[in-house]
C-alpha cells in the first residue's frame, strides 16, 4: 500500500511538472487554452469528410483572441523563424522579391517551407501557414526556373490557351519548392507608360488585361468545379493591386488616381470582377490612392464594393507595408483603419509582433470588432483548406525531385517568346532572315540572360547579369536557329561590321522594378543611341531588336532602321526571338499598347495619331 501511494504521488507530481512545463513554453495562457478546447471532442476542422464551412466554423469557436490574430500576418521569411511561429500562432510568411534560401534550389526552398511549417503544426492547434511569393512570369525567385515573358509580351501574344498553359506551368515549379500561393497575376491597365511596373499590365486595354489575367488565374488555381482545385499541383493566385494602380497621375508609382469618379473607375474594376467569377481566392490591394486616400484604408472600396457588391468570399491582403501608408507616422491608427477597411491579411514584413500587439490592443480597447477579425480569420482558413494545406501541409517530394526548369515548360517559354515579337518595320522584306548569309548581332544586350529577363527575376530589381540563370540568350537562338549554313559573328560594341549581309542590332532597357523604374523620359540610353549610329554608317541593312518593358521614343531614329521588332522582355528563352527572325514560324504578335510618336502623347497633351496604334503588328 506504502508503496502504491508513493508510486501515485509521483506520478501526480510529474504530471503536473508535464503541465507546467507545458504552458511555460507556451504564451497562450493556460485557462484560454481550457476554456477553448476540450481534449475529448473530436476535432471536426481536421475532419475533410465535412464541407470547408464547418470545419472553418469548429475551428473558429476554438481559438483564442491571440490565434486569431497571428493567422492575420504574414512577416518576411529573414524576419521571423519557426520557433517565432510556433509562439506566436504565426499563420503566413512570404519571400520578398530576391529573397532566397542559401540553397537556392527547389529542394533548398522546400527544407526552408517544410521548416516553418513544422512550427506551424508543433502549435496547440496545428494550423499550417499559407506560404506566399511572387512568381509573376515564372517561379522567378528561384536559379534556374523556367523565365516567362513579362505580362507586356504575353498581351501582345494575346492568347487564352497560351495564358492557361503558363499558369499551369508556373503553379507546378512554385509547388516543386513547396509553396501554395503566388501574387500573380497583375490586372492592372497602364495608362502612362511612364510608370516603373507598365510591363506588369497585359494592355492598356481593360477587357483585354480582364481576359488574359483570369486565363492565368486558371491555369494557376484551375477550375473551382474540380477536385485539383488549388491542389496538388495548382496553387492559390492572388490578383492586384485593386484598384487603379495604373493610373495614377503621371504614372507615378504609389500615386494618386485623381479627379476620378467611381463610374470612370468601373472599367478598371471589370477585370478584377472577371478574375473572381473564374474563382481567383485572394485580392491584393494597391498602394495607390483615389481621390487623395489611400486603398488600403478604403471601407468603400474594399468592404462595399469588392466584397459585398461583386461578392468577394476570399482573402484580401495588403501590398509589402502597405497599410502603414493610411496615417503616416502612425502605426497603430494605420492598422486601425485598414482592419475596418477590410483588410484579412497583413503583409508587414518586419513589424509584425508589433502589430500581434497593436491589433489585440485595439480589440480588447472595443476599437476593432471580434466580429471584424472573425470574417477575416474565417477567410484565411478558409483559402487553407481550399489549398490542401491541413490534409498536406508539407512539400510533395515527387514534385521536388522533377525540380523547375524543364524541357517542356521551356518549350512553353519559347512559344511564348515568339508569340510575343511584334514586326513594327519590315522595308524591302529583309525579313525573314536567309540562313544562308553573313549575319553580325550587335549589342552586349544580345548576350544577356539578366537583361532580357527583366525586373523581378532571382532579385527584385532584376540584374543584368549574363550569368543570372539558366536560359538562352538572343544571339545563342539565332545561331541555333540560323543553322551550319549561316556565318553568325557577334560585336558587342558595334566594330569589324563590314562583309556582312545584314546586322541585328539589340538594344533596350537596364532591367527595373516599381518605382526604381518610373522615368521622365522614354529615350534610348546613349550607349544604345551610339550603337545604332556606328551600324547606320556602314550601311548594312539592319533589324533592331528591342528589349524593353514599355514603348519607347523611337520616333526620330526608326527611319534609319530597315526592319524594327518589339520584343518586349523575353525571359529566359532567346530563341524564340530566332524562330521568327528567319521566318520558322510567323510573326504573330499585336501591340497591346499604343505605341506613342513623343513625351506629349505619353502624357495625353497630344491627340495625333501615335506613331503604332494600339492593335498594330506586321
Amino acid at each position: 500500500m506504502k508503496s502504491r501511494m508513493i508510486f501515485l504521488a509521483s506520478v501526480i507530481v510529474i504530471t503536473t511538472l508535464v503541465t507546467v512545463f507545458i504552458f511555460w513554453d507556451n504564451p497562450i495562457k493556460k485557462e484560454k487554452v481550457e476554456s477553448n478546447i476540450n481534449t475529448s471532442d473530436k476535432l471536426s476542422y481536421k475532419d475533410n469528410a465535412l464541407s470547408i464551412e464547418e470545419r472553418v466554423s469548429d475551428l473558429i469557436s476554438r481559438m483564442t483572441l491571440e490565434e486569431k490574430i497571428g493567422q492575420m500576418i504574414q512577416p518576411e521569411r529573414t524576419a521571423v523563424t519557426p520557433k517565432d511561429v510556433k509562439r506566436y500562432g504565426i499563420g503566413s510568411i512570404l519571400s520578398g522579391g530576391g529573397s532566397v534560401p542559401s540553397n537556392n534550389t527547389p529542394e533548398g526552398w522546400a527544407d526552408m517551407v517544410d521548416e516553418f511549417q513544422q512550427g506551424a503544426l508543433a502549435t496547440r492547434l496545428g494550423i499550417p501557414i499559407i506560404y506566399g511569393v511572387d512568381a509573376v512570369h515564372g517561379h522567378n525567385n528561384v536559379k534556374d526556373a523556367t523565365i516567362f515573358p513579362h505580362n507586356i509580351g504575353l498581351g501582345a501574344a494575346n492568347d487564352v490557351d497560351l495564358m492557361k498553359q503558363i499558369g499551369s506551368a508556373t503553379a507546378e515549379e512554385v509547388r516543386a519548392t513547396g509553396i501554395s500561393y503566388t501574387f500573380a497575376p497583375c490586372l492592372c491597365v497602364p495608362q502612362n507608360v511612364r510608370w516603373g511596373r507598365t510591363y506588369e499590365g497585359y494592355s492598356e486595354n481593360p477587357e483585354m488585361v480582364g481576359k488574359l489575367g483570369t486565363a492565368l488565374v486558371e491555369g494557376l488555381q484551375g477550375s473551382p468545379e474540380a477536385d485539383t482545385f488549388l491542389k496538388g499541383t495548382k496553387v492559390a493566385a492572388s490578383i492586384k493591386h485593386f484598384v487603379g494602380d495604373g493610373l495614377t497621375k503621371d504614372g507615378i508609382d504609389q500615386g494618386d488616381v485623381s479627379e476620378f469618379s467611381e463610374q470612370q473607375l468601373q472599367q478598371y474594376i471589370a477585370p478584377f470582377e472577371q478574375a473572381i467569377e473564374a474563382g481567383a481566392r485572394t485580392v491584393m490591394v494597391t498602394y495607390s490612392s483615389i481621390n487623395g486616400r489611400k486603398t488600403h484604408g478604403d471601407y468603400h472600396l474594399i468592404t462595399e464594393v469588392l466584397k459585398q457588391e461583386i461578392g468577394f468570399q476570399g482573402v484580401v491582403i495588403s501590398d509589402y507595408n502597405g497599410p502603414q501608408q493610411v496615417v503616416p507616422d502612425d502605426f497603430e491608427a494605420s492598422i486601425k483603419q485598414s482592419i475596418h477597411a477590410g483588410i484579412d491579411l497583413f503583409m508587414i514584413p518586419n513589424d509584425w509582433k508589433k502589430f500581434l500587439d497593436t491589433t489585440k490592443k485595439l480589440v480588447e480597447n472595443d476599437e476593432v470588432s471580434l466580429a471584424r477579425i472573425d470574417d477575416a480569420v474565417t477567410r484565411i482558413l478558409r483559402l487553407k483548406m481550399e489549398n490542401g494545406l491541413f490534409e498536406q501541409p508539407l512539400a510533395d517530394r515527387t514534385l521536388v525531385e522533377k525540380g523547375v526548369g524543364t524541357v517542356e515548360h521551356r518549350k512553353l517559354a519559347r512559344e511564348a517568346v515568339r508569340k510575343s515579337q511584334v514586326l513594327l518595320k519590315n522595308e524591302n522584306n529583309i525579313l525573314p532572315l536567309s540562313k544562308q548569309g553573313n549575319i553580325i548581332v550587335v549589342g552586349r544586350k544580345a548576350d544577356n540572360i539578366g537583361i532580357q529577363s527583366g525586373g523581378w527575376t532571382l532579385e527584385w530589381q532584376g540584374k543584368p547579369d549574363p550569368d543570372l540563370t539558366q536560359g538562352t540568350t538572343i544571339i545563342e537562338g539565332i545561331r541555333e536557329v540560323a543553322g551550319n549554313e549561316a556565318t553568325i559573328s557577334f560585336s558587342e560594341e558595334g566594330t569589324d561590321l563590314q562583309n556582312n549581309d545584314a546586322a541585328i542590332v539589340v538594344v533596350g532597357e537596364e532591367p527595373y522594378a516599381e518605382y526604381e523604374g518610373d522615368v521622365d523620359h522614354l529615350q534610348l540610353s546613349q550607349e544604345d543611341i551610339t550603337l545604332l549610329n556606328e551600324v547606320k554608317e556602314t550601311g548594312i541593312p539592319m533589324v533592331v531588336i528591342l528589349l524593353s518593358g514599355r514603348p519607347m521614343i523611337v520616333t526620330d531614329l526608326v527611319k534609319d532602321w530597315d526592319a524594327f521588332v518589339a520584343s518586349w522582355l523575353p525571359g529566359t528563352e532567346g530563341a524564340g526571338i530566332a524562330d521568327v527572325l528567319f521566318g520558322d514560324y510567323q510573326f504573330s504578335g499585336k501591340l497591346s499598347y499604343s505605341w506613342p510618336k513623343n513625351m506629349k502623347q505619353v502624357n495625353d497633351e497630344d491627340q495625333s495619331t501615335p506613331l503604332y496604334p494600339f492593335g498594330y503588328g506586321l
